[in-house]
């Protein structure tokens, strides 16, 4: 895909009209309940909701766990009749969609509710909104295309990466096409949402790690947005720096429940950030590295993230300095450029710390034109970033992130 700089102007051009369409849309945030045992308060929202049957959508991880048994009993309890949906796995497809939507209609359910991480809240949420619309998921995909409004949906995120529980954006993999397609709609926001940390102490560090990093680059695309706002910039700036303090401590702790919820939260912050704001070329490429390689969303953008950022620093570096001193990185009065660097060193550097290479092993060569390609199709009419690439420079920056036997 060709871009010559006058697209650049229009895809420029159209964000500006969409971020003023954004400004005065009715962004609403989920009923929210935190801290440990905020899960099963949830149960008596949804109960008080006026569902009568529940269809949970999991995985099998974390019903062999045993996460998801007191969540449903609870929900029993207090009146509710469940039928758990546990079929879900990374990159939830179109036809594990369909499933879902099936599971629902044969049991009667009124009511969805996701439980664990970004895999389970994004198929909850299109499963509800295939549960009331007729169109198949990836006609729902794109900006604003749920007609109808979904099944009452909930959510209990597992991990502190996504933050789907408070965004109105769903991903669903086309395996066929090789494609990551995201359904963005005010619609898929849940009713209400849980933060509790007594689900995250189970989780092994490297997931711990990506999923955080997910969050950090949530936030950091956030702030560097063309589209970041007044309303989103202060959340995406304080969930940087809990990242920052909290994410080696729960990697190297699990159990710690104060570092546990504090990255629940600053997750959630820089997904209320994000989903306004909007990302940008980290996710562009690694949904590029999702549906080819499987790669965890969260570990791709940890890659990506210090390398794009690289790219964006000449346009970027006032507002990449505003992060670093909201965090205490550098000296206050050092000159923005030379605080964005060394913001960006200490991203890498965090990366190191929790054990994430600086490249992707299973990246090859010969896929660079098609990572690249998709990721200017994803970006063009969506993000409003700040700097543009076109096929040969994202080729290029891609090409960065080859394993180095590759890349010789």
């Amino acid at each position: 895909m060709r871009i010559s700089r006058p697209e650049h102007a229009l895809y420029a051009a159209y964000m500006k009209a969409f971020k003023l369409a954004t400004w005065v849309s009715p962004f609403r945030e989920p009923e929210l309940l935190e801290g440990p045992g905020s899960a099963l308060e949830l149960c008596g929202t949804i109960a008080r909701g006026g569902a009568r049957h529940v269809l949970l959508v999991t995985d099998r991880t974390l019903v062999r766990l045993g996460l998801v048994a007191p969540i449903a009993d609870r929900l029993r309890g207090d009146g509710v009749t469940v039928t758990v949906f546990d079929d879900v796995e990374p990159d939830p497809t179109l036809a594990l969609i369909e499933s879902g939507r099936e599971a629902y209609v044969a049991a009667g359910c009124d009511a969805v509710l996701g439980v664990g991480g970004g895999s389970a809240l994004d198929a909850a949420k299109l499963i509800a909104a295939r549960a009331t619309n007729r169109k198949p998921v990836a006609r729902m995909t794109g900006l604003f295309r749920v007609w109808r409004r979904p099944a009452p949906l909930y959510a209990i995120p597992t991990t502190a990466g996504t933050g789907s529980e408070v965004t109105i954006a769903a991903v669903v993999t086309d395996p066929e096409r090789q494609l990551k397609l995201t359904a963005i709609d005010f619609k898929l926001l849940p009713i209400a949402a849980a933060l509790d940390p007594t689900l995250m102490t189970g989780i092994p560090p490297h997931i711990t790690a990506a999923t955080g990093m997910d969050a950090l680059t949530h936030a950091i695309e956030a702030v560097i947005s063309d589209n970041a706002f007044a309303r989103t910039t202060p959340r995406a700036l304080d969930a940087a720096r809990a990242i920052f303090r909290w994410l080696p401590v729960a990697a190297r702790d699990g159990r710690n429940l104060e570092a546990r919820q504090a990255l629940a939260r600053a997750s959630y912050d820089a997904g209320f950030a994000f989903t306004q704001a909007g990302v940008g070329y980290v996710h562009a490429i690694s949904h590029g590295f999702g549906a080819r390689y499987h790669t965890p969303h969260g570990l791709g953008n940890a890659i990506a993230l210090p390398w794009v950022l690289d790219f964006s620093l000449p346009a970027r570096a006032d507002r990449l300095a505003l992060v670093a001193r909201h965090c205490g990185i550098g000296e206050p009065d050092a000159s923005d450029a030379a605080l964005a660097e060394r913001l960006v060193s200490e991203i890498r550097a965090l990366n190191a710390a929790l054990g994430i290479p600086s490249h992707l092993d299973a990246l090859r060569a010969a896929d660079l034109p098609a990572i690249a390609d998709a990721a200017l199709r994803e970006a063009r009419f969506t993000y409003a970033v700040p700097r543009y690439l076109d096929q040969r420079s994202c080729e290029a920056l891609v090409a960065k992130m080859l394993p180095p036997a590759v890349a010789q």
